[in-house]
């Protein structure tokens, strides 16, 4: 009998051979460990929490009805992340929605700091608090200007900690594409937000 400690231990492509042999609570597991990074990507891509909740779902579902088809030589995240793309890209061509990063959202899962912690300090003056309200602006429209290219690939570099050689099999292209990618994306960044920036 597993119980649920040994599930949680096992690696990403066990759990998914277990759950194509039948195991629900492999599925459940790995529903477990990517409910909230799978979802916080898709919120910071379409930028509307209601859809974002809808396309979680429908990215689970795809995984249950496609895991016949994944196969052990595949990474069970790149995978994953590559149906979570995919489906949002369909999303905002549907409903031309433009990506946008919730500050207010945690940046790395659950547990992780808003963007808007990270920038403010502890003891903010009411001038701090009017920067920081001036710099989140400012930031929400320079990712909103960048492209949709440069924007995956930051959010999934940054927010997400992703690789770039993870991102790269999830966007299909080559890793110099996607490093070339982050880097307009972080000089676009970087100039948009040069009046915070000595």
């Amino acid at each position: 009998m597993t119980t649920k400690a040994n599930i949680t231990a096992l690696t990403d492509e066990e759990l998914m051979t277990r759950y194509q042999k039948g195991d629900t609570s492999a599925f459940e597991a790995l529903l477990d460990r990517y409910h909230r990074p799978i979802y916080n990507l898709i919120l910071r891509m379409i930028g509307q929490r209601e859809l974002a909740e809808d396309l979680l779902q429908d990215t689970f579902i795809r995984v249950i009805n496609g895991a016949a088809s994944f196969t052990q030589q595949a990474r069970f995240k790149t995978w994953l992340y590559t149906i979570a793309r995919n489906i949002s890209i369909d999303a905002m061509r549907k409903r031309k929605y433009r990506r946008a990063r919730s500050l207010d959202e945690p940046m790395n899962g659950e547990e992780g700091r808003t963007m808007v912690e990270t920038i403010g300090s502890d003891e903010p003056t009411s001038d701090r608090r009017v920067d920081d309200q001036r710099f989140k602006g400012r930031l929400e429209e320079a990712l909103a200007a960048l492209s949709d290219e440069q924007r995956e690939v930051f959010v999934m570099r940054q927010f997400d900690g992703l690789a770039f050689k993870e991102i790269a099999e999830v966007v299909g292209t080559s890793e110099n594409t996607i490093k070339s990618r982050m880097r307009y994306a972080l000089e676009n960044l970087r100039a948009a937000l040069k009046d915070f920036y000595p």
